[in-house]
C-alpha cells in the first residue's frame, strides 16, 4: 500500500459522493440522484431483476442527469410533464457510452425519459429500450412529485393519482404494477425520503463492491472532471490542462510515478466543487461583482468537502482543495500558510494558475509566454506562489506548456464531438 491508500478507494464511496454533488447546486434538487436511485431499486426488487442489472440499474439512477448542466435546466426537471427531456438523456449518453466501467449504462441513460406510449416506447433508434429505462423514468417523475417541505405519507395518495392518471401513455405497465404493489409500504416513502440517503443505499447492498485499481481511479477521475468542466465551453478542458501541468511540475519536482499519477487525479478533481456553482456566474463575461465573487470563492470549499466524503483521497484532498491558499496566507478558504501547505498543493497552486492564463477565458484571451511568466512570477513577489516552483515552471515553460497545448486540444476535440456542443454553436 502507498502513502495515499488508492488500493482502499470503493467505487460505491465515490459513486454516492459524486451523485451527491451532482445536486448541490440548489435545494429543491438536494439528493435528487440518490433519492431516484432508492425508488429505482425497490421498484426493480419487486421485478426480481438480476443482481447484475439491478447493479447497472442503480449506477444509472445515481448518474442519470449528468447531461444537465445549467441550474435552469435542471429546475426545468422537476416539472412533470418535460417539453423535451431528450437532449439532456442524449447528451449523458455521450458523455458516458466510451468509459469503459460504464459503458453498459449508457443506454440506460440514453433512452429513461421514453415514455411507454402504450407499447410504442418499447423501442427506440431500432433495439429495445432496456427495462431500466423504464424503471429509472419512472422512479425519476416520483421523486419530483415529492415536496420537500412536506411530510411524504401525507402526499402519497395524490403522487399516486398523478402516476395513475399519466397511465401506460408513460410508464410501462409491468413496472407501474411493481410500483403500486411497492407503494402500500409506508417503508418505501420513509426510505426514499430519508435525510441519511447514502446510508440507506449502502445499506441496501445494491452497487458492486469494487476496489479501483490506480488507473482505473485516475480515468474515473478524468470522467468526473469532464462532467463538471463541460457545463462551460470555456472551462472545457481547464481540468486536463491543470491535471497534466501538475504532473510535469511534480515529476520536475522528485515526485515518484505513483505521486505524479496521484496528483494528475487531483487535477481533474481539484474544480469539482464548481458542481455547485451557477454557470451563469463561471460564463459571465465581465468582472463578478462582490456576491457572484463569494460564490465562486465557495467552489474551493464544496471540493474539500466533497472529496472529504471518499475514504482513502484525504492526501488527494490536500493537493486538490488548497489551490486557492497562498503563502502569506491570503489565499481561501482555509487561508493556510506556506509552512503548512504540503508540497503538492502549492503545485497544484502554479499548475491552477499556469492553465489558467494560458487558456482563453469570457472575458479575455489566454496569455503569451512571456505575460504568463510575468503574471506567476509577480505572485512569487507577493507572497502567494512558491518561488522554488515556479522557477521550475520557468525553466521547463516549453515542456509545461506543450503538454497543456497537447493535452488541452486532445480534450477539445472529445468536447466538441458531443452533440449538444453543435447545437450551442447553432445558437450562437
Amino acid at each position: 500500500m502507498n502513502l495515499y491508500g488508492y488500493e482502499q478507494i470503493n467505487l460505491k464511496d465515490l459513486l454516492i459522493t459524486f451523485s451527491k454533488a451532482l445536486d448541490f447546486i440548489d435545494y429543491h434538487i438536494a439528493n435528487h440522484h440518490l433519492r431516484v436511485t432508492v425508488i429505482a431499486d425497490e421498484i426493480a426488487t419487486e421485478l426480481g431483476l438480476p443482481q447484475e442489472e439491478k447493479q447497472q440499474l442503480v449506477i444509472a439512477a445515481m448518474l442519470h442527469d449528468i447531461g444537465v448542466f445549467t441550474l435552469a435546466d435542471k429546475l426545468r426537471l422537476v416539472e412533470y410533464e418535460l417539453t423535451n427531456p431528450y437532449e439532456h438523456a442524449e447528451r449523458g449518453y455521450l458523455l458516458i457510452k466510451d468509459f469503459e466501467i460504464f459503458r453498459n449504462i449508457a443506454d440506460i441513460i440514453r433512452y429513461h425519459h421514453i415514455r411507454w406510449n402504450y407499447g410504442n416506447g418499447q423501442y427506440a433508434d431500432g433495439k429495445e429500450v432496456p427495462i431500466g429505462s423504464h424503471i429509472l423514468h419512472l422512479a425519476d417523475r416520483i421523486e419530483i412529485l415529492i415536496k420537500r417541505e412536506k411530510e411524504v405519507l401525507m402526499q402519497k395518495d395524490k403522487i399516486l393519482s398523478s402516476i395513475q392518471n399519466s397511465g401506460e401513455k408513460f410508464f410501462n405497465p409491468k413496472v407501474l404494477k411493481a410500483f403500486y404493489s411497492v407503494s402500500r409500504r409506508e417503508c418505501f416513502w420513509f426510505e426514499a425520503t430519508h435525510l441519511n440517503i447514502e446510508q440507506v443505499i449502502l445499506d441496501r447492498e445494491a452497487l458492486p463492491i469494487k476496489i479501483l485499481s490506480l488507473n482505473e481511479l485516475y480515468e474515473l477521475t478524468k470522467f468526473i472532471s469532464h462532467i463538471i468542466d463541460y457545463r462551460s465551453r470555456f472551462t472545457a478542458v481547464h481540468s486536463a490542462g491543470v491535471s497534466a501541468v501538475a504532473g510535469l511540475l511534480a515529476q520536475l519536482s522528485g515526485f515518484s510515478a505513483i505521486e505524479c499519477q496521484l496528483i494528475r487525479v487531483a487535477g481533474f478533481l481539484h474544480d469539482i466543487g464548481k458542481l455547485a456553482i451557477p454557470v451563469e456566474i463561471i460564463e459571465k463575461p465581465s468582472k463578478l461583482t462582490e456576491p457572484e465573487y463569494n460564490v465562486m470563492k465557495s467552489h474551493v470549499y464544496h471540493s474539500y468537502r466533497i472529496i472529504k466524503g471518499i475514504k482513502g483521497l484525504e492526501g488527494i484532498n490536500t493537493w486538490a482543495s488548497f489551490h486557492h491558499e497562498r503563502m502569506n496566507g491570503d489565499g481561501y478558504p482555509f487561508h493556510l500558510k506556506g509552512n503548512t501547505l504540503p508540497i503538492g498543493a502549492k503545485i497544484m497552486a502554479v499548475a491552477d494558475v499556469f492553465t489558467a492564463v494560458s487558456e482563453d477565458r469570457p472575458y479575455r484571451k489566454g496569455m503569451d509566454m512571456d505575460k504568463a511568466l510575468l503574471t506567476v512570477e509577480s505572485m512569487v513577489q507577493s507572497g502567494n506562489l512558491d518561488g522554488d516552483i515556479v522557477l521550475t515552471t520557468k525553466n521547463y515553460f516549453d515542456h509545461l506548456n506543450d503538454i497543456r497545448i497537447y493535452t488541452q486540444e486532445k480534450t477539445l476535440r472529445e468536447y466538441l464531438t458531443t452533440k449538444y456542443v453543435d447545437e450551442i454553436k447553432q445558437n450562437d
